[in-house]
């Protein structure tokens, strides 16, 4: 079954050449059902086509991605949210992740990147571009004032919750984590699953920057 996707960007030169991208990859494994100019449309967007994976610009004349993948991510059984810009500052970073995107790439990435990109965030794997990674990386090693909250949330999860947690932090799949911990790929499941409610998170994205909070110096 394809993957669904809805395209969001302001320039419509770029919509077309998203579209164009990611309907001709992988055999029929992405199919694009519709596109929104402005993170207002997005909603409407969605109500008219079911999608799998939001591609989503973060700078828009009206509303702006963060606020527009806030609105998804509260929906009843939403997308998954992918945010592609040319912005790669730590707050907009962080603000597009806390709200909700499962991955953050920048648009001078490979096509074969982005298309990747999207397959994983339809199987709930969170994906950042290594510019991104290292962003996240300097700012968790500037500030401090997060690091307490994070660490008090992580206290109320099991050790191996926290275990299962601090691997998926470091980017490896459900089946990585199944390897590197000696567990069970549906134990591996449970464990995230039941982080993310103890900890009121929607994604793995969140759960690896709460990590990074807990481990500021």
């Amino acid at each position: 079954m394809s993957v669904r996707v809805l395209v969001v960007d302001d320039d419509a030169l770029v919509r077309s050449g998203l579209t164009l991208m990611l309907d001709g990859a992988e055999q029929g494994a992405i199919v694009v059902v519709g596109e929104a100019a402005d993170g207002s449309q997005v909603p409407a967007a969605l109500d008219a086509h079911r999608a799998d994976v939001v591609l989503m610009d973060l700078r828009m004349p009206g509303t702006d991605g963060v606020a527009a993948t806030r609105t998804v991510r509260g929906r009843t059984d939403p997308p998954a949210v992918v945010v592609l810009t040319t912005f790669d500052t730590a707050p907009e970073i962080e603000g597009a992740l806390r709200a909700g995107a499962a991955g953050y790439l920048l648009k001078d990435a490979e096509p074969a990147r982005i298309v990747a990109a999207v397959l994983a965030a339809a199987a709930g794997e969170p994906v950042l571009s290594p510019q991104v990674a290292r962003h996240l990386m300097d700012a968790a090693a500037r500030a401090g004032g997060e690091r307490e909250r994070a660490r008090a949330a992580l206290a109320l999860l099991t050790p191996r919750e926290q275990d299962v947690v601090r691997a998926v932090a470091r980017g490896e799949s459900n089946t990585g984590v199944a390897r590197t911990l000696f567990l069970s790929l549906p134990t591996v499941k449970a464990h995230v699953s039941s982080a993310l409610l103890k900890l009121g998170l929607e994604n793995r994205t969140q759960l690896a920057l709460l990590v990074h909070d807990a481990d500021r110096v």
